[in-house]
């Protein structure tokens, strides 16, 4: 009898909290992704109900290029963390500052679109329906890109004058959690504003 295996597995003998930084930026992207939830809502059920000009189809341009860079600064971001873990610090704040030029240049082309809306188009937020859920759910999105970027930049300053090492590695993931909820909201946003609205 006492030769017979327990069927029951023996539970380890520790067990680790999880990170409480990961666990608090969880709660941010849940807490965050019920506003954009809304906001999404909000745009998809106001669409085609302007009474008045002009409408997605006739002033929205697809942005595939800056997508392209958004969704880049992912992989970026990603490498760097991976690289500060490797206590490879040259390598992170390369990647690190290459990820901040990509969200750069996505909220550049942001602005450039906002430009050409209002002075071209005419459409702000005040026009009609398409102009309010269009700027509140894009402007919204660009809110969220500005606030990492700030983080992103203080991060890279740290790391120039050499106060980030390989012991910050799991500060600067929970940072890149961020960073992964804003390029998966833009997609989102892409396809309901660029692709299902239109």
């Amino acid at each position: 009898m006492s030769a017979m295996a327990n069927p029951f597995p023996q539970a380890p003998a520790t067990w680790r909290l999880p990170d409480r930084g990961k666990v608090a930026m969880a709660g941010l992207i849940i807490a965050e992704s019920a506003i954009f939830t809304i906001f999404v809502v909000a745009y998809l059920f106001y669409v085609g109900k302007s009474l008045t000009g002009p409408t997605p189809r006739e002033v929205l341009e697809t942005p595939i290029f800056y997508t392209i860079c958004l969704l880049s600064s992912s992989l970026t971001i990603h490498f760097a963390a991976k690289s500060l873990a490797r206590e490879r610090v040259g390598a992170f704040l390369g990647l690190w500052v290459l990820t901040i030029v990509l969200g750069g240049t996505f909220m550049y082309g942001t602005g450039q679109e906002w430009h050409r809306l209002i002075y071209e188009h005419g459409l702000t937020i005040s026009t009609n329906l398409f102009g309010t859920t269009y700027y509140s759910l894009v402007g919204l999105h660009a809110f969220h890109v500005t606030a990492g970027l700030v983080m992103l930049s203080i991060v890279a300053i740290f790391a120039v004058v050499g106060r980030v090492q390989g012991e910050q590695s799991r500060r600067v993931e929970v940072l890149s959690m961020y960073w992964h909820f804003v390029d998966a909201v833009w997609v989102v946003v892409f396809t309901v504003v660029y692709v299902l609205g239109r």
